[in-house]
């Protein structure tokens, strides 16, 4: 195949994982310090969505400006939500959380056809025809601004994992939760915090996918399932395994789409993840168990 496809495709599927890379970011922190897997995560991406797609049809806001609103209003909706429901009705108990948020995902999704129908929607702004010249390919802008500030984003999460009070905070709970209670940290909003983080990436996810994507009450399940893949493939709990296994996913999905068609195209993303369940279960950065 022509050297010039097979570079357009790599490029293609590095910018893909990119935006993989920040939705996986969040499913990370949250299965990181509550050591659950969110089963709503799809659910409230695709309500992050629709909450942009509104924001620029009724109010006129850029879609990467709504990002000022998206990521606070969706921190409020996640901390509020462990506050008031998870952790309430959990009890303390891992596997409540789990079909907590699977019946969360499922009202919500409900609603969401109820309300929204089950119509595909799309936005348009000045720069959505605009191309940029990268390499051998020419790149949509918003593709490239997205790839540019969710890799911006990782790493700024990352940073604030390791350099602040609060992100050494939320690594304690992660590491040892009676340890850290001992010390005088309050696990309990530890967890509402991070749970709220986790829903935060959501929100600029939703920015930074509006101007390249489309939104609809199911758009959740094609993210989501990506997601769990990117987490196993990087490891349960690992940023750095979250960017990587980002880009590998991003990048079979590109040359899977080349060879087989765009239709076929993700039946290698379910490869890499069987073979990791097998080969290699605590992922390429997880810790063995």
């Amino acid at each position: 195949m022509d050297p010039t496809i097979l570079a357009a495709a790599a490029i293609n599927g590095l910018l893909l994982g990119g935006m993989y890379t920040l939705v996986a970011s969040g499913l990370t922190l949250i299965y990181g310090v509550l050591h659950i897997i969110n089963f709503a995560h799809g659910s409230m991406l695709m309500l992050a969505m629709f909450g942009v797609f509104y924001l620029l049809t009724k109010f006129g806001v850029d879609p990467y400006l709504a990002m000022v609103v998206m990521v606070p209003a969706m921190y409020l909706l996640g901390y509020a939500l462990y506050k008031g429901v998870i952790g309430r009705l959990s009890n303390g108990k891992d596997e409540n959380i789990l079909l907590i948020t699977l019946g969360l995902s499922i009202l919500i999704e409900n609603i969401a056809l109820m309300l929204f129908k089950g119509d595909s929607r799309t936005i348009t702004v000045s720069y959505s025809d605009r191309m940029i010249e990268l390499g051998p390919t020419l790149v949509p802008l918003p593709k490239l601004i997205s790839f540019a500030v969710a890799l911006g984003l990782c790493a700024a999460l990352g940073l604030f994992m390791q350099r602040t009070e609060l992100g050494r905070a939320i690594r304690a709970v992660a590491k040892e939760r009676v340890g850290a209670r001992l010390v005088g940290i309050d696990v309990d909003r530890i967890f509402a915090i991070s749970y709220g983080i986790g829903l935060a990436t959501l929100g600029a996810a939703a920015c930074l996918l509006m101007p390249i994507f489309y939104v609809s009450p199911t758009i959740g399940h094609v993210f989501v399932l990506v997601a769990f893949t990117v987490v196993v493939l990087g490891g349960m709990g690992s940023f750095l395994g979250a960017v990587v296994g980002g880009m590998i996913v991003g990048l079979t999905e590109s040359f899977g789409g080349l060879y087989l068609g765009e239709s076929l195209g993700q039946i290698g993303i379910s490869l890499i993840f069987i073979l990791i369940l097998l080969l290699r279960p605590s992922g390429l950065f997880g810790a063995r168990q």
